[in-house]
């Protein structure tokens, strides 16, 4: 749930207020810090980029479920392990 709400605090910035999971608002923090922003800067990247294209600056849409599957085999770790090129040819033509 994201809740935002405007706040005067100046003529030149206003603050927004959101409400965002905490793990989520942590994750995205360290990625921007790791970008080098904050996530204030970060929010303001996206709003300018939405009123650029006028529109949302990605494309959102329903995963595949064959691809969430197969994120979710990969990320589990119990992937088969081929010593070869040819060892793995040998297993998907068999």
């Amino acid at each position: 749930m994201i809740l935002m709400q405007q706040i005067n605090s100046s003529d030149k910035d206003k603050r927004i207020s959101i409400r965002v999971d905490p793990e989520l608002k942590e994750e995205s923090q360290e990625l921007f810090k790791s970008m080098g922003m904050d996530l204030s800067t970060a929010i303001t990247m996206f709003l300018k980029q939405s009123l650029t294209d006028n529109a949302l600056p990605f494309k959102p849409r329903a995963e595949n479920p064959q691809n969430i599957a197969a994120r979710k085999e990969a990320e589990s770790g119990n992937l088969r392990k081929f010593n070869s090129v040819d060892e793995l040819w040998n297993e998907l033509n068999d």
